[in-house]
C-alpha cells in the first residue's frame, strides 16, 4: 500500500492512498473521533487513487490518524482471537 501526502498542516491533512477499501476504513474510524470535523474520501475518476482529507477541531491531523490506526489494528487483533477460538 503506497500513501502519498498531498497537504500536511496541524489540523488539515490530505493523503491519496492506492487502496479504496483503507480509505473508506480509516474514514469510518475517524469520524468516531469527537474532534474530527471532517473525514471524507474523494476520487476524480475510477482510474485515480482515493484522496481522504481529514480536518480536525484542535487537536493534529497526524495524531486523530495514528489514533485511527491503532484502533483498527486492535479490532483487527481482537477478530483474529475470536476466530482463532471459532476453530
Amino acid at each position: 500500500m503506497e500513501i502519498k501526502i498531498l497537504k500536511d498542516e496541524k489540523n488539515d491533512s490530505e493523503l491519496e492512498i492506492n487502496n479504496l477499501t483503507i480509505a473508506e476504513l480509516l474514514r469510518g474510524y475517524l469520524n468516531k473521533d469527537d474532534d474530527v470535523e471532517l473525514a471524507a474520501w474523494r476520487r476524480d475518476h475510477p482510474s485515480k487513487n482515493p484522496i481522504l482529507k481529514i480536518k480536525t477541531k484542535s487537536k493534529s491531523a497526524k495524531k486523530i490518524l495514528k489514533d485511527a490506526v491503532s484502533d483498527i489494528e486492535k479490532e483487527l487483533e481482537k477478530l483474529e482471537v475470536e476466530f482463532k477460538k471459532a476453530k
